[in-house]
């Protein structure tokens, strides 16, 4: 069995989740904070079999935007001027680790 967390962005996290419950899979979200997506973003757990692995990823891949942000550039000064120039970043739309499950024990 295999453990796939997925971290989307906000924006894409109800209709990924929507996509992998209506194909059967059971999920957890998780609200998380990090760099990958500078923006709000959410976690998803997945527990499959490793055949649906890729079955998963091609759900996540369906259901998330890449997205062009403006984030602040490097701080410069030049002749006594502070210049902070806006850069266009491309955001990916997801990235997803999967994890080997030695064991699942439902209570």
């Amino acid at each position: 069995m295999k453990l796939v967390i997925s971290v989307v962005s906000n924006q894409d996290a109800d209709k990924v989740i929507s996509a992998l419950g209506a194909k059967g899979y059971y999920v957890t979200k998780i609200a998380t904070k990090g760099q990958f997506l500078v923006d709000g973003n959410t976690s998803i757990l997945s527990v499959c079999h490793d055949e649906e692995v890729p079955d998963i990823y091609d759900i996540i891949k369906n259901n998330v935007t890449k997205r062009t942000v403006k984030t602040p550039g490097v701080t410069s000064t030049i002749q006594g001027s502070l210049l902070n120039q806006a850069v266009d970043v491309e955001v990916n739309g997801a990235s997803a680790f999967t994890i080997n499950i030695e064991d699942l024990v439902k209570f």
